[in-house]
């Protein structure tokens, strides 16, 4: 056992530069969200047509399909959800403002964008990688597979879209209000 955590250890250690330089280079591609999200739009797009073009591997893609799903609604979902919590404040942060009267709260998603991105860009690499292995082109009648997903989907949005409406919530914001030139002189202000 010790040889074995010895070599371990060893591998570690020759590997913990390579380790180093990858988390540099995601702390580097951190401010560049434009950029990370196009990068994934194009290797979405390769692997549609790596999927078309070989005409299988429809389980993998479903599975893809399901995983990004569950993450895009992790990303929907605030960190602090207000029918989980049975009191509006937490030892853990702020809850999302549940009555007209309760202080502005700024959305803060459970999965952060940048770990939402991560988890979209690795699981469309090893998606990707799946399809140089023919033992994982499982043949399926791909449209039930396409049917099932997108009824899945619809009920899963509709049920993501009643909870936003219903705890007034917009996942996507654009920061502080800006108020034009108008709107000062209402307040006072000048």
């Amino acid at each position: 056992e010790s040889d074995f955590s010895q070599s371990e250890n060893k591998i570690f250690i020759k590997l913990k530069p390579y380790f180093r330089l990858y988390q540099k280079f995601l702390d580097d591609i951190t401010i560049y969200i434009g950029r990370r999200w196009v990068a994934t739009l194009v290797s979405c797009i390769i692997y549609i047509l790596r999927v078309s073009s070989i005409g299988g591997f429809y389980i993998v893609t479903y599975a893809l399909g399901i995983y990004l799903l569950n993450i895009f609604l992790s990303f929907l979902t605030p960190q602090y959800d207000p029918e989980n919590e049975v009191e509006t404040e937490t030892e853990d942060g702020p809850a999302l403002p549940t009555k007209s009267d309760d202080e502005f709260k700024p959305f803060i998603p459970r999965l952060p964008e940048f770990k939402f991105w991560y988890a979209t860009i690795r699981a469309l690499v090893i998606s990707l990688i799946c399809t140089f292995f023919p033992i994982l082109d499982v043949p399926v009648f791909w449209p039930i597979l396409l049917i099932y997903f997108i009824i899945l989907f619809v009920i899963t949005m509709q049920k993501q879209i009643k909870h936003m409406i219903k705890h007034r919530y917009l996942p996507f914001t654009t920061g502080k209000p800006k108020f034009s030139q108008s709107s000062k002189k209402f307040f006072g202000l000048f």
